[in-house]
């Protein structure tokens, strides 16, 4: 199937074709590092995570080059610094590893690329002075601003008509604008602020000009996807393409926002409990909060649940129904780990197994049995749909468990390709045991402790003991499964 995306500024979904094959490239804007992100922070870099994963299956892993940057210059920082009293590098390095370590635990994968801001002043102060020279921008009292009326297609990605926005007007335009939404490529820095030298004086550049030359630097242009939140269609990225195709002198009328970025994607807004999140309500869920009270992945299947172009609800329930569908995922990968102990998958090529042959048509099977999956995430990173072809696969390798007279190379086929498929989508990364058992050793060596007291109670039938111990347990949040081969057990969700 061809991979389908929908193009936020054609409006329609629309077949990818990279400009080069070889050398696929995306960009996706990252974190301002001056707290610990929200929820809402983490659905770009997870619902961008599946569309890298789904471009380096389809073109390669040294194919791939995904930049998502970190800006570690801006006023939310300095004003953070301030507070504590602190030097600015504190700041952005405290925040920077927080966010890195909640990525983790969402199973995302690192970007090839992490540009930061303060490593790329100079390529930022090059292109502010392109953009100047090419007549599209101008200095006034220690700015430089980007003249809006000098791009004639700017308002397309957005759809907004630049007469009607500078009519609409409604905000204090500065003494030294020319019109209302004239934005800041640079400006002088207050003091105690960081601040680089430049042809317009000591300061530090302006939020959108910073991504356009990064992106150039790292990437070159035109580069092929650009993604984000929908909140940053404008006016970031609408700023960000006047500025890429300007500094290169294209601000004619017929000048393409595709000389920036070929596709351009948007990820839904996320409420909390039909919502906006706000401190004013004080519903912010901080991910680093989350991300302690719920396994990563259940976090990352609440965020996948719904279409990545469509709002997402945050709530109780959502989290509970991530969790119970994980769990019934890695119940069938448990159940199928234990009938498959002691085979080994390297097998399947060897005399025991089948010759070479065999051994082709099987994987060529099992590349049938994940073609459903990869339908959904090629077309449009349909992953709800994506998710119901996965409980497929699952009840495929339930199939292959409860069938008598199957052997384990259908079974172990069946297995690989649920973890393939899971693969795309980023769950089912830990053991199966692991996750029933949270993770925890120190919790892990206590429940199994209990368990055998709980056996020898039991046998003796001392049931005051067998209460203690069931206390115990429910006191650490363990559910306990009794079974014809012993007991099981596992975290609640």
């Amino acid at each position: 199937m061809t991979l389908h995306l929908y193009d936020t500024l054609h409006r329609t979904k629309r077949a990818f074709e990279p400009r080069d094959p070889d050398r696929v490239t995306l960009y996706v804007c990252g974190p301002t590092v001056y707290d610990f992100a929200h929820i809402g922070n983490a659905r770009p870099p997870v619902v961008f995570d599946v569309l890298v994963r789904l471009l380096r299956r389809r073109y390669g892993a040294n194919s791939v080059i995904y930049a998502r940057n970190v800006t570690d210059v801006d006023d939310k920082i300095n004003q953070k610094a301030m507070k504590e009293g602190v030097v600015i590098s504190e700041i952005t390095h405290r925040y920077e590893a927080a966010y890195l370590a909640d990525m983790k635990a969402l199973n995302v994968s690192p970007p090839d690329i992490a540009p930061h801001v303060t490593d790329h002043i100079e390529a930022i102060v090059s292109q502010i002075q392109k953009i100047v020279d090419a007549g599209c921008a101008y200095a006034a009292e220690g700015h430089v601003l980007f003249d809006v009326s000098s791009y004639p297609a700017y308002g397309a990605l957005s759809g907004r008509n630049l007469d009607d926005m500078i009519a609409g007007a409604r905000v204090e335009v500065a003494p030294y604008k020319k019109n209302a939404h004239d934005f800041v490529l640079w400006k002088p820095s207050k003091e105690g602020e960081p601040s680089w030298p430049s042809p317009w004086g000591e300061g530090r550049p302006g939020w959108h000009i910073e991504c356009s030359a990064m992106i150039e630097e790292t990437l070159g242009l035109p580069i092929d996807i650009h993604g984000g939140g929908i909140d940053l269609v404008f006016p970031h990225h609408e700023n960000e393409i006047a500025q890429g195709v300007c500094a290169h002198g294209h601000a004619h009328a017929d000048a393409a926002p595709e000389e920036y970025s070929r596709y351009w994607m948007h990820n839904g807004f996320l409420t909390v409990d039909a919502e906006k999140m706000s401190k004013s309500v004080g519903n912010v869920l901080l991910l680093h909060d989350l991300v302690q009270h719920f396994p990563g992945e259940v976090v990352r299947w609440a965020l996948l649940s719904a279409h990545y172009r469509q709002p997402l609800d945050w709530n109780q329930s959502l989290l509970e129904q991530s969790r119970k569908n994980l769990d019934r995922l890695y119940g069938v990968l448990r159940d199928a780990d234990a009938a498959l102990a002691g085979y080994e998958a390297e097998g399947l090529g060897d005399a025991e197994f089948g010759d070479a042959e065999m051994r082709a048509a099987e994987l060529e099977l099992a590349e049938a049995d994940l073609a459903p999956v990869l339908d959904a995430l090629e077309d449009d990173l349909n992953t709800p749909e994506a998710v119901a072809r996965l409980f497929a696969l699952g009840n495929a390798v339930r199939d292959a468990l409860n069938d008598a007279e199957g052997d384990l190379r259908d079974l172990a086929l069946a297995r690989g390709t649920l973890l393939e498929a899971a693969g795309l989508l980023g769950v089912l990364q830990t053991a199966p045991e692991e996750w029933f058992e949270g993770g925890d050793p120190a919790l892990k060596a206590e429940v199994e402790a209990l368990l055998a007291e709980r056996v020898e109670a039991r046998a003796a039938k001392n049931w005051a003991e067998a209460d203690r111990i069931r206390d115990r347990l429910t006191e650490l949040n363990v559910v306990v499964m009794d079974g014809p081969t012993g007991a099981t057990w596992r975290v609640k969700g």
